[in-house]
């Protein structure tokens, strides 16, 4: 029907019918408006003017006996292809089928189809139908289909698109309901409070039937239901908590959460152990009393159950606590469900730490202890070996577990007759008698045996064993006879003990001039802890080493060496990607000569501990990587371009200006004319330069009114180039902050519990904005070679530097590097002096130390700062200041503009007071010997 025209349906049946119209699933009676009833059972439906909204399909129906027939009509709309629809936005569920009514006006189109809004392509899984009357069926709805579709059909060539249709995919419940808890089991003391969240995961907000807790306990639950919406599982959560505000021991047992959802029951359970009290129990090994061999590791593992947790535990030894140390740590983890595990690690046992070793743990309810038997087995030794004397030989031996103690002869001289096929134990009746037999310990044997039964001319031999090895002994039974000297004897014999006396002594020498060559070792020491009168100090060797410092070898390139001395040198190198993976810098690396002893690389290894444990601070060289793996092991650190503070300063000395602090450095900004004076700051290497004996005569600039002018009148260009080789000069502003920068990098050092015990204006480098750095050049500084290093026994030392208890107890402690630090202002105020001048080293010189004598005042320090010095140099250890208080100190004499240097310094941990510090009388771990002066008058 064309839109306007008409629309004429009849119905005949004998019976009264009724008319229907089905627009797409509407189905609704005609409007008797447009029915006739005519004569004979004839109905008639009579629309016009018809126009699209009359497309329809009209059904005449028997209401008596239910029977119909029916026509679908068209009509035809040029301009509106597509009815419009009732229903735009559709909602459906998951795998069920959705008919997107796009009813079209007239049947003859082609390329009927449906379409993604946009640029998407239909989902590959999507299957439709289309149908002319109806619109489009999509098949079995899946998640991903959800979307907004249009259809599309082509009429004459002209292709329309209807309304956009918007459907919506439910997800429905394909399994049972995920159920989870907050916790599977819980362990209480009565009165404690127990309670425990169910998680139910649910696809829809109503899609969970029930939700419980079983069994009802006899306390009132408290119920709390929240439905959250929860975007990662696209559906719904609910919590159904149990709560049992005063727990009781009756309520132990099983809860159990039970859901059910359309898919069937799921659930999950609870345990609750409620006890009286707290208790601590013990799951106790299998044998406490364990045997270890000498020289091995063992761990003591105790796995135990408390509650509440433990306030205290620990182990003892022979009833004595036992602390973190070199040959022991210990290690404790909480486990699951109120378990935890404690070990205690021993390190390479040695003979004596046999014992009894016992493991404490108490809360506030219970406390319980085990205890464990360690016994050290330990290869027999054979003690005493005598006779023959009176008929008989003697072997005593001891070992544990108990020697053995076995007798065999054989023919003749021979080093050990048990190898030997002729050896035998016949005719052999010895006597045994334990003489010591300790709780822990070695345990000693005595074996007799009678040998004048025996022949003579053999050898007998002793041999103790046990399950850990053995050691033997040999005797001869023989007859003496009258020796037969041969009249060439003698002079053999005299020209024979006349070169073994003349080797004796080149050996004696030898190893004498071995003693006196320096050895190579970690100047910086790190302190454990106090133990009486003596530091006790950290083997360096057992620090751990995090490899999270290791830098490829293939990305360092080696330059120039910077200082070398006797075990190795410091080249300058470049990093490539040290910090991120585009940088490069320029890097400091230590390494040691190919000719190494295993004891010097063990020491760098060392060092490279040290430092890592130390970690980063503005004034010291800090540690940027290393390289251990895959070749000589190489120690990165910063690269500091201006060398030591001690030729610095020495080159400094022409172009020194006095000033007074309180003026402050905004004034003094006098610099060398870099262009007229090239030929004298030519010496200003950036590298790391050898010492010279040899100091120049001090011409420093002390005129008022000759002040450094203003950096803001030097040419740019000019002052550029200056700050780069730092031809700038010195001024008494910049010897505070030296003295200040040093001040804070020991005060760091002393936090760390660490001792410099070379602390030297030689030991302190230089970098750019004249940042002071303390480091140990003993590595790249050949000692041998070195005034400020006196030969006393096997060690060579900076006496000069060194505090009186050092010179004369060998005690090395936090004050004795106050005194060094005292040296070092000498120096820097000296402009690089050699300190006590003129004065060597001998009787003399430490008589004058032990009476009391001190350095008077450098030129160029302020009555402060010599006052510090004094104070630094108190014969008293507990009389000297800490470098906490030189820091503040020096802080009030130094100006604003020089404070800025401090500002990036770490934070830092309150170290020990000063009053708390060692009472310094002696060392046993000192590893130099004490200096023994004489009187040489």
């Amino acid at each position: 029907v064309e839109k306007g025209g008409s629309i004429q349906l009849q119905c005949k049946n004998e019976s009264q019918v009724k008319w229907y119209w089905q627009r797409g699933t509407e189905l609704a009676s005609i409007d008797n408006r447009y029915i006739k009833s005519g004569k004979n059972g004839l109905d008639e439906v009579f629309i016009k003017p018809a126009d699209s909204s009359f497309t329809a399909r009209y059904i005449c129906k028997n209401e008596r006996t239910l029977t119909n027939n029916s026509a679908y009509v068209f009509v035809k709309d040029p301009a509106n292809l597509f009815l419009d629809p009732e229903y735009r936005f559709i909602d459906v569920d998951e795998g069920q089928d959705i008919t997107i009514e796009c009813r079209v006006t007239d049947p003859d189109i082609t390329n009927f189809t449906l379409k993604r809004c946009g640029s998407a392509s239909l989902p590959q899984e999507l299957k439709f139908i289309p149908d002319v009357e109806t619109g489009i069926t999509i098949k079995s709805l899946q998640l991903n289909f959800a979307g907004s579709y249009v259809c599309s059909a082509k009429k004459n060539g002209k292709v329309q698109e209807s309304k956009i249709y918007t459907i919506k995919v439910m997800p429905v419940e394909k399994s049972p309901a995920n159920v989870t808890l907050s916790k599977s089991s819980q362990l209480l003391k009565e009165g404690e409070k127990f309670q425990v969240t169910c998680f139910i995961q649910c696809i829809r907000v109503h899609g969970i039937r029930y939700a419980v807790w079983t069994p009802k306990p006899i306390v009132t639950l408290t119920k709390a239901i929240q439905f959250l919406p929860c975007n990662q599982y696209r559906g719904y959560r609910k919590n159904l908590t149990l709560t049992i505000s005063s727990a009781r021991v009756n309520n132990s047992g099983t809860f159990k959460c039970i859901v059910q959802n359309v898919m069937g029951i799921s659930n999950a359970t609870v345990s609750l152990k409620v006890v009286g009290r707290g208790f601590i129990q013990f799951s106790v090994p299998e044998n406490t009393t364990v045997s270890v061999n000498a020289g091995e590791s063992f761990v003591l593992s105790v796995n135990f159950q408390a509650y509440p947790k433990p306030d205290k535990s620990y182990w003892t030894y022979m009833n004595w606590n036992m602390q973190n140390t070199s040959d022991h740590f210990i290690r404790s983890k909480m486990l699951n469900n109120n378990w935890y595990i404690n070990e205690l690690h021993l390190i390479r046992l040695k003979e004596k730490e046999g014992g009894i070793y016992s493991f404490f743990a108490s809360n506030s309810d219970a406390n319980s202890s085990v205890t464990f038997h360690v016994h050290i087995n330990s290869k027999p030794e054979i003690l005493t070996s005598e006779g023959p004397n009176k008929g008989k030989v003697r072997c005593v031996a001891e070992g544990f577990p108990l020697p053995n103690i076995s007798w065999y002869q054989c023919s003749g001289p021979e080093k050990r007759c048990i190898e030997m096929s002729s050896a035998s134990q016949k005719d052999m009746q010895p006597t045994y008698r334990l003489l010591t037999s300790p709780p822990f310990g070695k345990i000693t044997v005595e074996s007799t045996l009678n040998v004048s039964s025996l022949q003579n001319n053999i050898t007998i031999q002793c041999f103790a064993s046990n399950t850990v090895g053995h050691s033997n002994a040999i005797f001869r039974n023989r007859v003496a006879e009258k020796p037969t000297i041969h009249e060439l004897f003698t002079p053999l014999l005299i020209v024979f003990a006349v070169a073994l006396s003349v080797l004796c002594i080149i050996v004696v020498v030898l190893f004498y001039k071995c003693l006196q060559k320096p050895k190579y070792e970690v100047q910086w020491k790190v302190v454990e802890g106090i133990n009486g009168n003596n530091y006790v100090y950290i083997d360096p060797s057992q620090l751990p080493y995090d490899y999270k410092w290791e830098f490829p070898r293939e990305k360092l390139r080696l330059g120039k060496t910077l200082g070398a001395g006797a075990f190795g040198k410091v080249v300058e190198a470049t990093a490539y990607g040290l910090s991120k993976a585009d940088t490069v810098i320029t890097v400091a690396v230590k390494m040691l000569k190919p000719s190494a002893l295993y004891t010097e690389k063990e020491a760098l290894m060392s060092e490279l501990k040290v430092l890592s444990y130390l970690g980063q601070h503005m004034n010291i060289v800090n540690l940027l990587g290393a390289c251990t793996v895959g070749g000589p092991t190489l120690v990165i650190t910063e690269y500091c371009c201006f060398g030591d503070l001690l030729n610095f300063l020495r080159r400094k000395r022409d172009y020194f200006v006095c000033s007074d602090p309180s003026e402050g450095l905004a004034e003094l900004a006098l610099y060398i004319n870099v262009l007229q004076q090239r030929s004298l700051a030519s010496d200003g290497n950036t590298g790391y330069m050898e010492m010279n004996s040899g100091i120049p005569r001090v011409t420093p600039i002390c005129s008022n009114t000759d002040k450094r002018r203003s950096l803001s009148f030097i040419d740019q260009v000019i002052h550029s180039e200056m700050l780069e080789e730092d031809t700038i000069a010195v001024n008494t502003e910049d010897l505070l902050s030296f003295s200040y920068q040093v001040a804070k990098g020991m005060d760091f050092l002393a936090t760390k519990n660490c001792i410099h015990r070379d602390l030297a204006a030689r030991n302190i480098l230089l970098t750019h904005g004249r940042i002071a750095k303390i480091c140990d050049f003993g590595l790249a500084r050949d000692i041998r070679n070195d005034s400020n290093y006196v030969v006393k026994g096997n060690a060579r030392l900076p006496v000069k530097w060194m505090a009186p208890e050092s010179i004369f107890e060998c005690v090395y402690t936090f004050e004795s590097d106050v005194w060094s630090y005292g040296i070092l202002l000498w120096e820097i105020f000296s402009l690089g002096s050699s300190p006590y001048p003129g004065m060597p080293v001998d009787s003399k010189f430490y008589r004058m130390i032990k009476d009391g004598y001190r350095m008077l005042s450098p030129e160029f320090a302020p009555a402060e700062v010599y006052d510090v010095m004094k104070g630094c140099w108190d014969s008293d250890p507990f009389q000297r200041p800490a470098f906490q208080e030189i820091v503040k100190v020096i802080e009030r004499l130094i100006s604003e503009s020089t404070m800025h240097v401090s500002t990036p310094f770490s934070n830092r941990e309150t170290f020990m007071t000063h009053s708390s510090r060692l009472n310094s009388i002696g060392s046993s771990n000192a590893s130099t010997q004490p200096l023994l002066v004489h009187d040489d008058s």
